[in-house]
């Protein structure tokens, strides 16, 4: 069944269970029993994929159906990679290991725009043709959601359509007209036509781009009356009845999360102006705790995990933390199951929750005060104060914690070197809190990191009008940075300010970049996340080669007037709300989260969640 691996090849590359399938809770079905094979790809390693809780919720969401098998794809990391084209060997999916040209759909997660490349590295290897326009009957529909599904554009030559918002609802929608339309043996564009009226799908073939002379969009437009002029996301009104897997694969390998994961809520209140996830998720859902309580019971009988993370964008604004730490506590310690509280924001952290959460082991602390001063805090309206985090991390330090990892941001708008300096000094009062707690009390040996990465400007955000700083800037106020931190107890990270200038191109990317991702897939760019795969020469010599200037997209400023090439994306989000959001930015204006007061962001329109609370 499958293409066979031999056991040579296996034993010469790192990790070969990333290959092997077949591990506990994985779905095996009959193939002369079912209508439609899908296969979920996500364009990065086993162990970064495995980890993504999407990929969990649609997997098995998929299997429920009698009519569909969906299974697992996953990039082959470049040793496997070169076996499997020196062997000829295509791209197989885990459960079957059938090439993916004998499925029905091929279809991408997207949760980062670096992973782009490795999308097109994948079809390739696959022998499906990389552009949707060479695609024919023979071969499978190329399809995508997640995050970055958000700007499509920059993929809008690979993908055949792409499902914007949640996709527990969509997905089975476009699979009841796939096995009509499979019935029917009608032409492949007569699909597309078929699903374009779902809400939520986009098929770029059916829209038209013209641009103006000096590279902005002059006008996107469907090329028939019968498609949509917007596309509206999808969301779940009500998480307690919409489907959560209750069993999950266990890997035979270690995963980057390696453990349960149970999702609190959807969406986040604070309306931090950098953030993406802030907005294209409104409005908050939530959970009720005792569903959560039922649904980590039966993922952990049927995993046998000893860790379980409560996610969400901010845990710590879930209405009845209380009522389900409480209760996850008593049922799991016994079980030496530990709970891990990721997301909890400084301004609610109590000595309660974690004296309950490290009884059975304890972790470091992460703090994400994103910026050193209080103006530029309240210029990207992060609700949270120097008071807020001294007063956490002494609480912390006086628990016996010893850890405390702090992030922030360089090269936010308006940032200005007494900011950055500002990252430093808060770094020192942290160092500062620590040596005023009772030796008795604190861990021993302190460690501080101040990790920074790069302000990258992202669609559907206030700043999304803004420039990128240049490298060399950022380049700059890291240095200026490291030298202002003093404290040998305190560790400087950054991050290679060459990512986040490509990270900001495709962020706000057109279909002109279409031909650079080609391009750099040519000169063996993949993996491009990973420090020793970016091959950051070959990407400028393919912007180069294609005629295009990066700093169009990063280093400009738009105007408010400027069509950008998400508008035809509707997230519920009004424009003018991030247009007022971004004015109010530059005079240092804070906006109150969701539960103090609404705000009139536009996303009512869902008629779900904290909106009609």
């Amino acid at each position: 069944m499958g293409i066979r691996v031999s056991d040579r090849i296996l034993q010469n590359v790192e990790k070969p269970s990333r290959y092997t399938g077949n591990e506990w809770n994985s779905v095996i079905k009959d193939l002369n029993e079912i209508d439609i094979r899908f296969a979920f790809c996500f364009p990065d390693v086993y162990e970064v994929g495995m980890s993504h809780l999407g990929m969990k919720i649609l997997y098995h969401l998929l299997n429920e159906r009698s009519d569909t098998y969906c299974e697992r794809v996953f990039a082959p990391w470049v040793d496997m990679e070169a076996k499997m084209r020196e062997h000829n060997i295509p791209l197989f999916a885990l459960e079957t290991r059938d090439p993916l040209t004998e499925f029905d759909f091929v279809g991408f997660t997207l949760q980062y725009e670096m992973s782009y490349t490795n999308i097109i590295n994948m079809l390739d290897l696959a022998g499906i043709p990389v552009l949707s326009s060479e695609r024919t009957k023979e071969h499978p529909f190329v399809c995508a959601g997640g995050p970055c599904a958000y700007n499509p554009e920059p993929l809008a030559d690979f993908v055949d359509f792409f499902m914007m918002g949640e996709g527990e609802e969509i997905i089975n929608e476009v699979m009841d007209v796939y096995v009509q339309w499979k019935k029917q043996n009608l032409p492949r564009e007569e699909f597309l036509r078929s699903i374009s009226s779902i809400e939520g799908i986009y098929i770029p073939q059916f829209y038209e781009v013209k641009y103006n002379d000096d590279g902005t969009i002059s006008s996107f437009s469907p090329k028939k009356d019968e498609y949509p002029k917007k596309i509206r996301k999808r969301i779940i009104k009500d998480l307690d009845k919409v489907y959560f897997p209750e069993k999950i694969v266990v890997p035979f390998t270690g995963i980057v999360h390696d453990r349960i994961m149970v999702e609190l809520f959807r969406g986040c209140t604070r309306g931090c102006r950098f953030c993406q996830a802030g907005f294209i998720y409104r409005p908050v859902r939530e959970r009720t705790a005792d569903r959560l309580l039922e649904i980590s019971r039966k993922l952990q009988e049927s995993t046998g995990y000893e860790e379980m993370s409560l996610t969400s964008l901010s845990t710590s604004d879930y209405t009845s933390l209380k009522e389900l730490t409480d209760g996850l506590i008593s049922e799991m310690e016994p079980k030496k199951v530990n709970l891990s509280l990721p997301s909890l924001r400084v301004d609610s952290f109590s000595l309660e929750l974690m004296e309950k959460a490290q009884k059975v082991r304890k972790s470091g602390l992460t703090f994400a005060p994103e910026a050193g001063t209080q103006r530029l805090r309240n210029v990207i309206n992060k609700g949270v104060t120097e008071e807020d985090l001294i007063k956490s991390v002494s609480t912390a330090f006086g628990g016996g914690w010893n850890g405390v990892k702090l992030y922030f941001m360089l090269g936010l708008p308006t940032e200005t070197l007494d900011d950055i300096a500002g990252i430093a000094e808060l770094g020192h009062k942290v160092v500062e809190a620590y040596m005023s707690t009772p030796k008795e009390k604190r861990g021993k040996g302190l460690n501080v990191t101040i990790s920074t990465s790069s302000f990258v400007p992202k669609p559907f955000t206030p700043f999304q009008w803004e420039p990128q700083d240049s490298m060399e800037v950022l380049r700059e106020k890291q240095f200026f940075l490291k030298g202002r931190i003093k404290s040998k107890n305190i560790k400087y990270n950054w991050h290679d300010p060459q990512l986040s200038f490509l990270e900001a191109i495709f962020a706000r990317g057109d279909r002109k970049l279409g031909k650079v991702l080609l391009k750099a897939f040519e000169k063996g760019c993949k993996f491009d996340s990973w420090g020793e795969h970016f091959k950051f020469d070959s990407w400028m010599e393919s912007f180069r080669e294609c005629g295009i200037d990066p700093l169009f997209y990063a280093g400009r400023k738009r105007s408010y007037d400027e069509i950008l090439p998400w508008d035809h994306i509707d997230i519920g989000v009004s424009k003018k709300f991030l247009q007022r959001e971004h004015e109010k930015a530059l005079k240092e204006e804070v906006t109150s989260n969701c539960r103090v007061n609404c705000s009139g962001c536009g996303a009512t329109v869902f008629e779900g969640g904290i909106c009609v609370e």
